[in-house]
């Protein structure tokens, strides 16, 4: 296998290949991670594209691939790009709602080589979940979920957590000990595209966030040795930063569904970037020699008090995009760390979200729903809800 030239030698590899096959989705989630403009995006990579995508990623190291989207069953090629993954040596996940999924193409991804499907579910009760998802798919996922135990994948779930089903997270933990799951993540949303929209109606209370958090911990104990979950505190009530994408530039490579190469799937809002396409440069070009990929990487970009602070290589200053989204500047400190000088505004933003949240004289917002034609409308600033699928 090829790999780069002595000259990168030092620098790190692309390890963990995000393959975002598509925007298109069946569901309308409010929280989800797509940008809210993603009906600019419109002209997906070819099947083609998407082996010289692979094929260049693997050949600089890469070796974990990820298949997402929105929901990458949308994709009729997708068993093919299964099977180009499995030749070229990845280990493949797919990410996936389930919506779209049949016992024979799970059948049909075991034999192309899929080492592994992530089942996603909104909520633990099928009036929420199908609420959240703007569909009916709370039996669908069901059943695929059982599905895929029975083609001999392990069980893994993941619920996104928010204000709205927070509250919800024994009965979440119940129904994935019901299904013989051998691994939970409840993941928290981040408030990235459209989470970042609906923030103030998906925020959790700390009394929430605290409760869920000990009920998991509890169930982590009672499920030892049995079922593997994974519950993470929201950034927004914790006091240090993540290290977002392990670093920027450091681990990850995002490819999006126009061949957008992004060091982390919501660096395209940042201001100043020079997107980069994987239609016009090589995986090598870009990941060693772009202006994107080298904005963030390594610490001399950092301004105080990440530059001098002694936990920046463990944590690399937090996430770009979050410190741009709540300060306007991505290369100030992420507000999440308790050291940014932005963190008392973040604190005070939180706290007039949860008051505003227990405060029955609030009107409740009304969530903005994902879909295509939502998207357009967000451009133009009339946001609207709309029961069609993208």
């Amino acid at each position: 296998m090829k790999t780069a030239g002595s000259k990168y030698a030092d620098m790190p590899k692309p390890l963990w290949l995000l393959a975002e096959l598509t925007y298109a989705c069946p569901l309308q989630c409010p929280y989800c991670s797509n940008p809210v403009d993603m009906a600019n995006y419109t002209r997906e990579l070819t099947t083609e594209e998407w082996f010289k995508v692979l094929r260049e990623a693997r050949e600089l190291g890469a070796t974990q691939l990820g298949f997402s989207g929105g929901e990458p069953l949308t994709r009729p090629d997708l068993e093919e790009l299964i099977a180009e993954a499995r030749r070229l040596g990845y280990y493949t996940n797919l990410i996936t709602s389930g919506v779209g999924m049949t016992e024979e193409r799970i059948k049909a991804f075991k034999e192309a080589g899929l080492d592994h499907i992530q089942v996603s579910f909104q909520a633990s009760s099928q009036e929420l979940n199908d609420f959240i998802a703007g569909t009916d798919a709370f039996q669908h996922k069901l059943e695929m979920a059982r599905a895929v135990k029975r083609n001999g994948y392990p069980m893994v779930l993941c619920f996104v957590l928010h204000r709205h089903n927070e509250d919800q997270v024994e009965d979440i933990l119940e129904l994935a000990i019901a299904l013989e799951a051998d691994y939970v993540e409840l993941a928290t949303t981040q408030y990235y595209g459209w989470a970042m929209h609906n923030k103030e109606q998906l925020l959790p209370t700390r009394e929430q966030v605290e409760r869920a958090e000990a009920i998991a911990h509890r169930y982590q104990e009672k499920m030892k040795g049995k079922m593997r979950i994974f519950y993470v505190v929201p950034d927004y009530y914790e006091d240090r930063p993540k290290a977002c994408m392990n670093g920027w530039g450091n681990v990850f490579l995002t490819i999006a569904p126009d061949g957008a190469a992004l060091p982390c799937h919501s660096a395209r809002q940042l201001p100043g970037v020079e997107l980069v396409n994987v239609r016009d440069h090589s995986i090598e070009w870009i990941w060693y020699e772009s202006p994107l990929f080298n904005m963030f990487r390594g610490y001399d970009w950092m301004k105080e008090p990440c530059r001098s602070c002694d936990e920046k290589e463990k944590d690399f200053g937090g996430c770009r995009c979050q410190a741009w989204m709540l300060t306007g500047d991505p290369r100030n400190a992420d507000p999440v760390c308790s050291k940014s000088p932005h963190h008392q505004e973040l604190l005070d933003e939180v706290a007039r979200i949860e008051a505003d949240a227990m405060n029955p004289d609030v009107p409740e917002k009304p969530l903005v729903f994902r879909n295509m034609r939502t998207s357009k409308a967000l451009i133009g600033d009339k946001p609207e809800r709309d029961t069609t699928t993208a």
